[in-house]
C-alpha cells in the first residue's frame, strides 16, 4: 500500500511521463496515430492469409452474432494480444531507456512503467473502437450491449500485463540478456495461447494432462474472454471471470513485490 500511495503521489509526474510518450510516439510520422489502426490490420492481412487461406483454418460460428469469418474471429484475439505484447516489451526497456534520469532524480521508478501501459493503453482503446465499429457496421454483429464490459476487461488485461511489466524493468537492469529470452518467451507464450486457432483445436490433439497445464496460461482466458463479448456476443462464464481477476491481482502484487526488492539499487546498477 506504500507502493501505492506513492505513485498516486506522484500522479503529477506519471500523467507527464505519459504524456511524453504519446507525444513522441508517431512524430514527425506521415500517418501519424494512423498507425495505431494500420498495425492490427496488416498483422490480421499476414494471419489471415497464412492460416485462413494457406492452411484453410476455419472459425466457429458465433454463438449469438452468427458470425462466421475468420478474419473476424482473428482479429477479436490478436488486438489484445498485441497489446499484451506491446506492454512487456517497452515495459522491460522503461528503466534501462531512462537511465540518466533514474541515476540523477529521485522519484518512484514505477512510475516509468505505468506511464507506458497508460501510453499502451490509450493505442488499445483506440483499436478497440475501431474494431467495435467494424463490427457492428459492417458484420452486423450485436455487441453494442457488451462495449462497457469490454473496456472493463482491457483495463484488467493492463492491470495484469503491468504486474509482468514492472517485474521485467526491473530485472532487465540486473540481466541483460532477459531482452533477448522475453522475446523468445513471448513467441512460444503466443502459439500456446488459442489466438490463431479455436481452443477447441487443441482438445482435439493433446492429451488431458496437458490441456490442464495450457488452462494455467492466464492469457487463455483473456483472450476467450474478448472472443466471448466481441465474436460471439455473449458474457464470458462465471470461471473465466474469476481466473481473470485472480490472474490480474496476483500479476500486479508480484510484479510490484518484485520491483519494490530490486529498485533499491536500479541507481547504481542502471
Amino acid at each position: 500500500m506504500q507502493s501505492v500511495q506513492r505513485v498516486l503521489n506522484a500522479h503529477e509526474l506519471l500523467w507527464s511521463l505519459a504524456q511524453r510518450e504519446l507525444r513522441t510516439k508517431y512524430r514527425r510520422s506521415f500517418l501519424g496515430w494512423t498507425w495505431s489502426m494500420l498495425n492490427p490490420l496488416a498483422t490480421l492481412a499476414i494471419y489471415g492469409f497464412v492460416f485462413g487461406v494457406l492452411f484453410g483454418a476455419s472459425a466457429p460460428v458465433g454463438e449469438r452474432s452468427g458470425l462466421t469469418g475468420f478474419a473476424w474471429f482473428l482479429l477479436c484475439a490478436i488486438v489484445p494480444w498485441n497489446f499484451f505484447a506491446v506492454v512487456n516489451n517497452i515495459g522491460l526497456s522503461a528503466i534501462t531507456n531512462n537511465a540518466a534520469l533514474v541515476r540523477r532524480v529521485a522519484f518512484p521508478r514505477e512510475t516509468l512503467v505505468f506511464s507506458n501501459v497508460i501510453f499502451a493503453l490509450v493505442q488499445f482503446g483506440i483499436e478497440l473502437v475501431v474494431l467495435s465499429v467494424v463490427l457492428l457496421i459492417v458484420a452486423g454483429s450485436p455487441i453494442l450491449p457488451w462495449i462497457p464490459v469490454v473496456a472493463v476487461l482491457g483495463i484488467l488485461l493492463a492491470v495484469f500485463a503491468a504486474g509482468i511489466a514492472l517485474a521485467l524493468s526491473a530485472l532487465a537492469v540486473y540481466f541483460k540478456d532477459l531482452t533477448y529470452l522475453w522475446a523468445i518467451t513471448l513467441q512460444v507464450w503466443f502459439f500456446i495461447t488459442p489466438v490463431v486457432y479455436p481452443p477447441s483445436l487443441v482438445e482435439n490433439q493433446v492429451p488431458e494432462w496437458a490441456q490442464n497445464i495450457l488452462r494455467m496460461n492466464p492469457m487463455v482466458h483473456f483472450v476467450g474472454a474478448f472472443r466471448d463479448l466481441l465474436y460471439h456476443a455473449q458474457m464470458p462464464n462465471i470461471q473465466r471471470i474469476g481466473a481473470i481477476l485472480l490472474s490480474s491481482f496476483v500479476s500486479l502484487v508480484l510484479g510490484w513485490s518484485v520491483f519494490n526488492r530490486l529498485s533499491p539499487r536500479l541507481p547504481e546498477e542502471v
